[in-house]
């Protein structure tokens, strides 16, 4: 199995799964890492911005006042990861936020066995928001269940991300007084 298989899979299931929730997943879209522009007008407004884009492995959006928003990329890899992926695709990550700063983005590995998640993803990968390990290439029940709940969570903190920098300077917004990213891990049962 590919890598673009393995993913069209889990996207397949993935939707299925996220349709209650009126969520939508899709894979290889090109989503905007920089903005460049090409031109103002007289009183200094932007003109023409061109986008540069990276195409995504997979991405959850949702669609709500005829407009689409991003809300988390996963990119994948199978079998194995390399240190310059784990560099790659955190860089990614951090041209992908400054574009679209509500957006989560994480890591999947397929079919990695028993093996956990490497070390180089962690020293690496410093812009992930997330980390997962598939064992197969078909998800375990368990598997499954604490994959989908991430992802809902990401969801959750990419709306608040969203509401919190977008009613920064309204009269009637939310005055918080206190932020902690919290550090979750899951240990992995050798059977």
């Amino acid at each position: 199995m590919t890598e673009n298989e393995w993913t069209k899979q889990i996207c397949k299931r993935l939707n299925a799964f996220l349709e209650p929730y009126k969520l939508h997943a899709d894979t290889l879209i090109k989503v905007p890492y920089s903005q460049e522009i090409n031109g103002y007008s007289e009183d200094g407004t932007p003109e023409y911005m061109d986008p540069t884009l990276f195409e995504t492995d997979l991405l959850i959006y949702e669609k709500k006042n005829g407009k689409i928003y991003y809300r988390v990329i996963i990119e994948s890899k199978i079998n194995k990861i390399g240190t310059h992926d784990a560099i790659t695709y955190s860089y990614k990550a951090e041209k992908h936020k400054n574009i679209t700063p509500y957006l989560r983005y994480g890591i999947m590995l397929g079919n990695r066995k028993h093996y956990p998640l490497p070390g180089r993803l962690f020293r690496h990968g410093t812009n992930f928001d997330f980390m997962f390990k598939f064992s197969g290439f078909k998800p375990t029940d368990n598997e499954w269940d604490v994959f989908t709940k991430m992802i809902l969570k990401e969801v959750k903190y990419s709306r608040t991300i969203e509401e919190m920098l977008h009613e920064s300077k309204s009269r009637g917004k939310k005055r918080y007084f206190m932020l902690q990213k919290q550090l979750v891990l899951k240990e992995q049962n050798d059977e």
